[in-house]
């Protein structure tokens, strides 16, 4: 070989045992679940019997499962598909890994959902068929046999496309937006139907992009909601507008520029909340149907609950579109899935950003992002990512593409694979504690134990965290929430046992009722969650 080669061939090894140096210190580490789960899942939803609810939309034809004998549909609609034997939907144990087909009639394209207080999925609207409809999915353990219920009545007031639920206090479900449709609405209905927010037609420049709106549930009762490059504090139960926030700079953010939203853990006394919206499509991207426009990076900050709230930006490692923002159960946020360039869309984003992004809250500005290892699957337009119980966070989906097509650049992906944070390395097992007894329900402001085994001895403070369980899809995983529960000091119990003892939340504004993942953290590493229910 000669020289110039020979140097060429040195360059290229370098780089590439570079490459795979960078991949192996950078934190958190990838697994593949299943091969194959038979559809792409645009909608995901995690339920307290540790099954992962996944769904698309139905008129995209043949998808790769089949639905159980005698439980096709037939419907007119339709674009592929008159009569459809495939499945649209379907349920993974997370024990096993298995899926199981369901098995759903309407059209579920860019729908919304939340969990009730009794732990059934409420998923509203759609497309065509689907676009004034309520479905239940009442969950059971993993081998049961339950699936989806269409209601027949009541129907929603205004048809839902790209809506967003947020449970209430109360335990009742706001219905929040979508196309053409500038209005709220609620489950169970009210007798009033649908409520004009005018904000949600304001446009910036004749972009329009208020789809998805960002919505939180504040532990003051109102609620944050954020459409375009601006936000409201919004009276539920008056329906009222109760203030205007500062805009957010960098252009829209919601669907289709694609950025992304998480209320931080709500902490202390629960009475500060503070919103964090991350990413987004350069201004004009998706008018100008441009794939390779690249995205921005920029994040803002705000203390919703503040006197005068301000936003507080920062940027991001990476540009990036289609992130999804998955709270921890340690306070911390992972970013993972998305683009660097483009807009939501068929077709419309390119270069994939593999690397997911801590993003640390307690670290002053400037130092709260960290990179973390690269996957290897894109994730593009339609994907999901949510926290499961053993504290992994699930991907999947993925199908940028009107049908199924898996001969393109980036294809229909059918893959689910699972992340997991640097706090589950092999070097921390020692710390990670075990939930040993906790109880089954609690009520709101009662005072109760956990206890908590951990290998070597407790040093500070064991907390024991809530997280809800939220309905993932475009970006934006609706009625996402993470409280820290009031904690006293672990007090040894013998055997490695310590008794921490805990204050529920205050009320349904702090916690709205329903089943909650409780993890127990010991030094930043959570224990495998055990499902608890907060009900008044």
């Amino acid at each position: 070989m000669d020289f110039p080669r020979f140097l060429c061939f040195l360059l290229l090894l370098c780089f590439a045992f570079s490459i795979i140096s960078t991949r192996a210190t950078l934190p958190g580490t990838w697994e593949l679940l299943v091969p194959n789960a038979g559809i792409a899942s645009m909608h995901t939803a995690v339920t307290r019997f540790n099954t992962v609810l996944l769904l698309d939309r139905t008129n995209i034809g043949p998808t790769r499962k089949m639905l159980r004998k005698g439980h096709c549909r037939n419907d007119r609609y339709d674009a592929v598909l008159k009569h459809d034997c495939y499945a649209h939907s379907v349920v993974l144990d997370l024990l096993t890994n298995q899926i199981r087909p369901l098995t759903i009639l309407t059209d579920t394209w860019c729908s919304s959902g939340q969990f009730l207080p009794d732990g059934t999925l409420l998923h509203t609207g759609g497309d065509i068929d689907g676009l004034r409809k309520f479905r239940k999915f009442q969950p059971c353990e993993p081998n049961g046999a339950c699936d989806w219920i269409e209601l027949s009545e009541p129907e929603l007031a205004d048809g839902r496309w790209y809506a967003t639920n947020q449970i209430l206090p109360d335990g009742s479900v706001i219905i929040v937006g979508g196309r053409g449709a500038n209005t709220v609405e609620y489950y169970p209905p009210r007798k009033n139907g649908a409520v004009n927010l005018p904000f949600l037609g304001d446009v910036e420049d004749g972009q329009m992009d208020n789809l998805y709106p960002y919505v939180h549930l504040l532990p003051n009762g109102h609620l944050f909601v954020f459409a375009n490059n601006r936000a409201i504090l919004y009276d539920h139960e008056s329906d009222q507008v109760v203030r205007d926030y500062p805009p957010l700079d960098g252009g829209p953010r919601n669907y289709p520029s694609a950025g992304s939203s998480v209320m931080l853990a709500l902490r202390g006394d629960h009475s500060n909340a503070v919103i964090v919206i991350c990413g987004g499509a350069q201004y004009g991207a998706f008018i100008q149907r441009s794939t390779d426009t690249p995205a921005h990076g920029s994040c803002g900050r705000i203390e919703a609950t503040g006197l005068n709230p301000v936003w507080e930006m920062e940027d991001m490692p990476f540009g990036r579109i289609m992130g999804d923002m998955v709270m921890l159960p340690t306070g911390d946020v992972v970013i993972v899935n998305g683009a660097q360039a483009g807009t939501q869309g068929f077709e419309q984003a390119s270069d994939p950003c593999l690397h997911p992004v801590l993003y640390r809250p307690d670290q002053p500005a400037g130092l709260r992002f960290m990179t973390l290892n690269p996957g290897t699957v894109p994730r593009m337009y339609h994907s999901t990512a949510n926290l499961i119980p053993d504290g992994r966070i699930l991907i999947a989906g993925s199908n940028p593409h009107y049908f199924y097509k898996f001969e393109a650049e980036f294809p229909t992906e059918l893959r689910i694979e699972a992340f997991s944070p640097e706090y589950l390395s092999a070097d921390r097992a020692n710390i990670r504690p075990v939930i040993e007894k906790i109880p089954e329900t609690v009520g709101y402001g009662a005072v109760f134990d956990v206890l908590v085994w951990v290998q070597l001895p407790v040093v500070g403070i064991v907390e024991v965290n809530l997280a809800s369980a939220p309905f993932a899809t475009h970006s934006f995983s609706q009625g996402q929430r993470l409280v820290k529960l009031a904690v006293t000091a672990s007090v040894p119990n013998g055997g490695g046992l310590y008794r921490v003892g805990c204050t529920a939340p205050a009320n349904g504004m702090v916690a709205p009722p329903g089943y909650y993942m409780a993890f127990a953290v010991n030094q930043g590493v959570p224990s495998v969650a055990r499902w608890i229910h907060l009900s008044p």
